[in-house]
């Protein structure tokens, strides 16, 4: 073999081995995440795409980045360029897209949570509210429209109570044990330990509000645009884990999960899981899918509130459905 067709033979052998390196390289996302969500139920998605190899599948590492100062801040760490993808409430993702943010949904995470109200052992009925403070969220979030429309349900309107915002379940919490608060909305687990607690649940919010979008994974369109590949891998590795918690097979598994990272007990863990799947009340999607019609119900939502004016935007202008149909989905 001469010098010239030896040397070609090493090159073709080089750029071989060197795609191949490139090819197996894993890619870290960093992913924004509310510090008080790190260890809810509402991770579970997450924690099993990391734990059952979904991510190293795909040759991913998702690097979990708590973001500071409450769910507003989400999207502007986004927007900053401090997380690749982040977890938001859809209300904050609308908001700030509709100031300008570059900020988009690639997959659905939590479709529609359960919160239950969780009120003080005196409280009794509807009407024992009359008067007495509230811990909610913020005005605009899902989880405190939710909880107006309980109330109303049940012959509460605006005025009939007060209300203190709150962000997030564990300051929720607090106020409750420290007698500061009649009743808040709580999310899982914090809302079984209530209860064995001696607090009492007057209420769930899926009575009055069934089905919404209310936290998607958001990226920027721009860095998406660039990273097309990466982001597939996420959505396809986040829709394998949705599967898998789904799966009854499954389901001591996803308990062993949930009692790892929230510190519950399996007593509880199941508990939760029996209040999600039997019958399935759609909390988590079926693969990552998102739901439009929820979305819509949202801006719905948000115009009730004040903080979105007729007409109101479609909330295609809100999601980008590429990076599902490349990774298999909906």
């Amino acid at each position: 073999m001469n010098g010239t067709r030896l040397a070609g033979v090493m090159l073709i052998v080089i750029l071989l081995w060197s795609g191949g390196q490139a090819q197996g390289e894993t890619v870290t996302l960093k992913y924004g995440q509310i510090p008080s969500t790190i260890k809810s139920v509402s991770s579970l998605p997450l924690y099993v795409a990391e734990r059952r190899g979904f991510f190293a599948r795909e040759e991913l590492k998702v690097e979990i980045r708590p973001i500071q100062g409450g769910a507003h801040n989400m999207v502007a760490a986004l927007d900053r360029g401090e997380v690749d993808i982040t977890r938001t409430a859809t209300p904050y993702l609308i908001l700030a897209a509709l100031k300008g943010s570059d900020a988009v949904a690639i997959t659905g995470e939590t479709r529609t949570p359960i919160y239950s109200l969780v009120v003080q052992p005196d409280i009794k009925t509807y009407g024992d509210l009359k008067g007495k403070l509230l811990g909610l969220s913020l005005k605009v979030d899902t989880i405190s429209i939710s909880m107006r429309k309980l109330f109303a349900r049940h012959g509460l309107r605006l005025g009939d109570y007060r209300v203190k915002e709150l962000v997030g379940t564990p300051p929720r919490f607090e106020c409750l044990k420290r007698g500061e608060c009649a009743g808040v909305p709580l999310g899982q687990p914090e809302d079984f330990r209530a209860l064995k607690e001696g607090y009492r649940r007057l209420g769930i919010s899926t009575e009055a509000v069934p089905d919404f979008q209310f936290t998607v994974s958001a990226t920027r369109r721009g860095w998406a645009e660039q990273n097309k590949d990466k982001v597939t891998r996420y959505v396809r590795a986040m829709a394998s884990a949705y599967r898998y918690l789904r799966a009854p097979a499954n389901r001591e598994d996803a308990v062993n999960i949930i009692v790892a990272t929230t510190g519950s007990s399996a007593e509880i863990a199941r508990d939760i899981l029996t209040l999600y799947f039997e019958p399935d009340k759609g909390v988590f999607p079926k693969e990552g899918e998102l739901d439009l019609t929820g979305m819509a119900r949202v801006l719905e939502f948000m115009a009730e509130a004040g903080e979105v004016k007729s007409p109101l935007p479609r909330p295609q202008r809100f999601v980008d459905l590429q990076f599902l149909r490349a990774a298999g989905n909906r």
